[in-house]
C-alpha cells in the first residue's frame, strides 16, 4: 500500500507504510492512498491507528450535499417509484375491464407515490446505505451532526417535517441557501445533514 501525504500543505509522495514511520505523522495529517476518492486524516484509517498508534476521533462531517444533488436524487427516486407505479397499474389493468375502473385504479395508486416515497426514503435513510437509491447514485447520504447513521425515528420525523418545507411555496428547502451546512428547515428540525464524500 503506498500512501500520498500532505506536507506543508503540498501532497508528497508515495511512501510506503515503513516510511511513514519517519515523516512524524500525526493524527490530522492528510493521507490518500490510490484507491481513496478524497484525502482523509490518518486516525480515519484503521491500518495507520493499528501502525502508528493514533486512536480514532470523532470528526464533524466537512462536505454537504448541494440543493441541485439533492433535488437531482428526490427526481430519481421518483423516477423509480414511476416505473413501479406504471408497472403495477399495467398488472392490475389485467383484471379490470372497465374504462371507468381502470382510470379510478390509475388515479388512487397514482396519489399513493408520495407515501410510498415517505416510507421508503424513512426507512432507506435510517439503513446500513443512509440513502436511497438516487442518493446513492450521488453518494450522499443522511447522517447526523457528527455523520453517524440516523435511527428510524429520527428519520421519519425527518421524512414528516418535508411537509413543513414545502409550505409555503418551498420556502423550506430554499433555506440550504443560507445554511453554511446547507440544511433544508426539515434537517435543521430533525438536526441532521445530508453528506457527500469530497468536495468535488
Amino acid at each position: 500500500m503506498e500512501y500520498t501525504v500532505v506536507i506543508n500543505g503540498k501532497p508528497e509522495g508515495p511512501y510506503s507504510l515503513e516510511e511513514l514511520k519517519n515523516l512524524n505523522i500525526k493524527p490530522g495529517t492528510f493521507i490518500r492512498t490510490p484507491g481513496m476518492d478524497d484525502y482523509k486524516e490518518a486516525h480515519e484509517l484503521p491500518e495507520l491507528r493499528e501502525w502508528l498508534g493514533f486512536r480514532h476521533q470523532q470528526t464533524a462531517p466537512q462536505y454537504f450535499a448541494s440543493f441541485d444533488q439533492r433535488l437531482l436524487a428526490a427526481a430519481i427516486d421518483y423516477f423509480f417509484l414511476m416505473i413501479a407505479y406504471v408497472i403495477v397499474v399495467l398488472i392490475l389493468f389485467i383484471f379490470i375491464d372497465q374504462k371507468t375502473s381502470r382510470i379510478t385504479t390509475a388515479l388512487v395508486f397514482l396519489a399513493l407515490i408520495p407515501l410510498a416515497k415517505f416510507i421508503y426514503g424513512s426507512f432507506a435513510e435510517a439503513s446500513i446505505k443512509q440513502a436511497t437509491i438516487g442518493k446513492r447514485l450521488l453518494d450522499i447520504k443522511v447522517t447526523d451532526m457528527l455523520g453517524n447513521r440516523v435511527p428510524l425515528s429520527v428519520s421519519f420525523g425527518r421524512n414528516l417535517a418535508k411537509a413543513i418545507s414545502v409550505v409555503p411555496l418551498f420556502l423550506g428547502y430554499l433555506y440550504s441557501f443560507l445554511n453554511k451546512k446547507q440544511q433544508c428547515l426539515h434537517d435543521v428540525i430533525a438536526n441532521t445533514l445530508v453528506i457527500k464524500q469530497r468536495l468535488i
